[in-house]
């Protein structure tokens, strides 16, 4: 028997072999019985697609594969395993009953093409998921086909330049604070608009003066979140809204944030003509890695009759069906959208009611401020005021004084059996940490998280060398992150993790 083998059946703490090291000539996971059909073969199948040879693939039973998958599960670092402070994600705990009301075989076994008589179930959810976030929002109407939130934005943009156009003019710009999500851009730039960007003020609030001057007959639109990428209420916002309808243009917020105002304060009761809603971040989805997610749009209802379709209607005979709006964008996303987030969506939002979401917005914020007062002596927040449901510490003065960066104690926080939180963001914050406890999280994990950071800290005093070696205890220790992304290698992984050489661009450490 190999190392690699006897690793493969008893369990240690070491490093343990890739897939390929676990390979074994002759080990199958399925042993079919074989097929004679005449004239059939893989070249009368794919033709010149067949393979000339079999795959390299590994060759190993259904009880090591098991196992191997089972360890890389345990090698990740998700909500369900440990405290997921990720600033601007709201990375909180899901409630399993949501889950199971997704996996009900009425909506799981649903299929997208049925007649809409078929499927009065699954319609009537999405006409009254509709509904709740029409409420939620304080914007009447909703689309819930954008497949996430920049697609969300994306689509906003496009049901602007649409309205506009019918105006007589789609106009050329829309306006962005230096704080803005980096889809913002993006997104402005896809739906064929000049992105302007405006500074923010030193309490990290809109520059009202630099708004106003920007606004001109050519703004399309100004595209804020609120509260805002560094955790403040904006105090100025229905004066901001008020500019900006002045000026003809639309007033756009990004829902990213919605989680801290939830039952307190709507959007459209600010003055906004649109938002899209991060249901994977804000009503119960699991969400990292791509997905899944959902951003639907809920917009004035000025713009109702422009967003994207079909939309879940209720005729007058009490029957459910999906209706295109009059003057629709066309569809954004095949189908109705990502029905299963939906379910997710409508079960959370049904279980709490409306006094659950107003306790979800106080818990987040409450927690938020929590850890921000509690680290304050630690590292010192960027902007020392009362915050929403996330804040930003600066690390600028661990990096001049003890040379040790916020990479390096986002790193060590992993150690501490964190993940770290959101780096480098908002840009103009210097060696920026964002921190979003979330409401799910109980105040002993709160606790835990301020001690590791004051025990980070401690160590950075002490042997900042360190730091700079973090994380010491991960499956995975530090990569060369800037060199797995300009050459990276995806095909192929021979090496033992923690070996001195990766195609993943490890470092060695």
């Amino acid at each position: 028997m190999s190392e690699a083998q006897r690793r493969s059946v008893l369990p240690d703490k070491g490093p343990r072999p890739t897939i390929y090291e676990l390979s074994n000539p002759g080990l199958r996971c399925l042993c079919a019985p074989e097929q004679d059909y005449e004239g059939v073969s893989a070249t009368s199948l794919f033709g010149a697609y067949a393979r000339s040879e079999a795959p390299a693939l590994p060759e190993v039973s259904e009880v090591i594969i098991m196992r191997h998958y089972d360890h890389l599960a345990e090698m990740n670092f998700g909500v369900d395993s440990g405290s997921y402070p990720l600033g601007s994600c709201t990375m909180k705990y899901n409630p399993r009953i949501n889950e199971q009301a997704a996996r009900l075989p009425g909506f799981a076994q649903l299929h997208p093409a049925q007649p809409d008589e078929t499927a009065q179930g699954a319609l009537r959810l999405m006409y009254e998921l509709q509904d709740d976030l029409a409420c939620i929002s304080g914007l009447p109407a909703v689309s819930l086909q954008p497949a996430a939130g920049a697609h969300g934005e994306y689509s906003a943009l496009m049901v602007f330049r649409a309205a506009l156009s019918a105006r007589g003019n789609a106009r050329s710009k829309v306006i962005i604070p230096d704080t803005a999500h980096g889809t913002n851009p993006a997104s402005v730039a896809m739906a064929g608009y000049q992105v302007v960007t405006i500074p923010s003020t030193s309490e990290g609030l809109v520059d009202l003066e630099a708004l106003k001057a920007a606004l001109d007959e050519e703004t399309a639109a100004f595209m804020l979140t609120n509260p805002n990428t560094v955790g403040i209420f904006d105090p100025q916002i229905l004066e901001i809204t008020r500019a900006v309808h002045e000026a003809g243009a639309y007033a756009y917020c990004d829902g990213a944030n919605l989680n801290a105002i939830l039952g307190i304060a709507r959007p459209g009761d600010m003055g906004f003509d649109a938002l899209h809603i991060n249901l994977h971040k804000t009503f119960s989805t699991p969400h990292g890695g791509g997905g899944p997610g959902a951003g639907p749009l809920c917009v004035s209802e000025e713009l109702g009759d422009y967003l994207p379709g079909p939309l879940a209607t209720l005729d007058q005979e009490g029957r459910y069906s999906l209706t295109k709006p009059a003057a629709s964008i066309g569809r954004v996303r095949s189908y109705v959208g990502n029905f299963g987030v939906f379910v997710r969506a409508y079960a959370y939002l049904k279980s709490l009611g409306a006094e659950g979401l107003r306790a979800v917005a106080q818990q987040a914020v409450l927690s938020a401020n929590y850890v921000r007062v509690q680290i304050a002596d630690t590292i010192a927040p960027a902007y020392d005021r009362l915050c929403m449901h996330e804040f930003v510490l600066t690390g600028a003065r661990l990096k001049a004084e003890l040379g040790v960066r916020t990479l390096d104690v986002a790193k060590r926080l992993l150690d501490y059996g964190f993940h770290p939180p959101t780096i480098y963001f908002p840009l103009i914050v210097e060696e920026a940490l964002m921190l979003e406890p979330t409401e799910t999280e109980p105040l002993a994990a709160l606790d835990a998280l301020v001690e590791a950071f004051k025990a980070i800290v401690k160590e950075a005093q002490d042997n900042p060398g360190l730091l700079h070696e973090a994380p010491l205890t991960t499956p995975v220790r530090r990569l060369d992150e800037a060199g797995a992304a300009r050459n990276p290698n995806v095909r192929v992984a021979h090496t033992l993790y923690g070996r001195k050489e990766s195609s993943y661009g490890c470092t060695g450490k």
